[in-house]
């Protein structure tokens, strides 16, 4: 299914579902009354973007080692890759959807029911911000602690009342720390309303640092040889250049000829340098289009190279990389590597990397257009946000890390 038919779904399906699903959790409370038990089995449940579940990284892991507990996760198919990266969560622990349509989508949430009680999960975290397809895997997994964010006496977004610990989602910080609010509402003594009354800081949300061997970076290094053949590993600096975002907010991107200034600009400024633009294999034709517009031999077409789980080492062997913001931006937050994330219909402020990073914002007065408010489903056609960031401006910044 596309974007804007899973959001008519949720939407025209959802609302209704959900309150359907809550009057039979409320008469089924009424003849069993449900009461929390200690987490022994977590289920996460986060669909749709693959960056989010880097960002989750740090809430989970304060759930496995505070709980001692099992992590189960539930993905949509296409964004199940992301998860592997940091091996979090173990492969037979993970249940996927398959999104294809709605009656593949029905499919999977009915062989879902069945997995939760297979696996025995007694508390299921809804990480997505006010789905309602979300609340109803949350609502009917079996399990006894069911912990998601609530809009209390918001208008709008409404999803049922299928939680026991209800959280409230907070605008005014970073997505990683309304994540790792989820976790401090189930380790609560009492109950809060809303959930959770405590400070979470900076420290609290650090990722962890992947590594590699030489023997794991050779098989990269000899396939960007074998596309130029000149390169020596050590010797030039590699920048990344990630051109695409995901179909969810196409007003993401920067426009195309902002990358093609920028990449000429870097390759004639800077002899030893070498510019790769990546990106997933069905990205190849138009990494290809922008390689022949850049028209330099020090610029290389490396979409489709690599499998997601291979893309941090080439990270690990790069000097930068600019991208819009988009998956990489996240990905690359368990490296080392200097990441330059272009913002425009979003904010850093709830959504930046949690890496070595560096957001560059225009901060128009419309921008951030997209929230939960609105599910993240913007109005504009012309991401002007995008077009202010200059070629200039992305260049100043590139150049700095370029000296060293």
């Amino acid at each position: 299914m596309n974007v804007n038919l899973m959001r008519k779904v949720d939407h025209h399906l959802g609302i209704p579902l959900t309150f359907l699903g809550t009057l039979l959790l409320k008469t089924m409370r009424f003849f069993q009354p449900c009461k929390a038990v200690e987490p022994k089995n977590i289920l996460f449940v986060e669909l749709s973007e693959m960056g989010s579940t880097i960002i989750a990284d740090p809430a989970m892991k304060r759930a496995k080692k505070h709980f001692n507990a099992n992590l189960f996760f539930v993905i949509f198919s296409k964004n199940k890759p992301s998860l592997d990266l940091l091996n979090t969560i173990p492969q037979d622990n993970i249940f996927t959807l398959c999104e294809d349509n709605i009656f593949t989508l029905v499919r999977d949430a009915i062989r879902y029911l069945f997995w939760c009680r297979q696996k025995k999960i007694d508390t299921a975290i809804d990480l997505e911000l006010f789905s309602r397809v979300s609340a109803l895997l949350t609502g009917f997994s079996g399990a006894k602690n069911r912990v998601g964010y609530h809009n209390f006496n918001g208008e709008g977004l409404y999803r049922g009342e299928m939680l026991t610990h209800r959280v409230s989602y907070n605008p005014h910080i970073h997505i990683a720390k309304n994540f790792i609010a989820l976790i401090y509402a189930l380790e609560a003594k009492t109950a809060e309303v809303p959930f959770a009354k405590t400070l979470i800081t900076d420290a609290d949300t650090k990722l962890d640092q992947v590594t590699f061997s030489n023997a794991e970076k050779q098989p990269i290094q000899e396939s960007i040889q074998a596309l130029y053949p000149d390169y020596q590993p050590g010797k030039q600096k590699l920048v990344l250049i990630n051109p695409n975002a995901s179909d969810l907010l196409p007003q993401r991107r920067w426009p195309k000829a902002n990358f093609i200034a920028l990449m000429q600009q870097i390759l004639a400024e800077h002899p030893n340098t070498l510019v790769l633009i990546t990106g997933a294999p069905n990205e190849k034709e138009e990494a290809e289009a922008l390689r022949l517009n850049v028209d330099h031999e020090r610029c290389i077409n490396y979409a489709g190279q690599l499998k997601l789980l291979e893309m941090p080492i080439l990270y690990t062997l790069s000097n930068l990389m600019v991208t819009n913001d988009s998956g990489p931006g996240h990905f690359s937050s368990i490296t080392p590597l200097k990441t330059f994330v272009l913002f425009g219909p979003e904010t850093p402020a709830l959504y930046g990397s949690l890496g070595n990073s560096t957001p560059i914002f225009a901060g128009l007065a419309c921008s951030p257009c997209v929230s939960a408010a609105n599910h993240r489903n913007t109005p504009c056609q012309e991401p002007v946000c995008m077009d202010a960031i200059t070629v200039e401006t992305v260049y100043k910044q590139v150049e700095i890390e370029l000296k060293y």
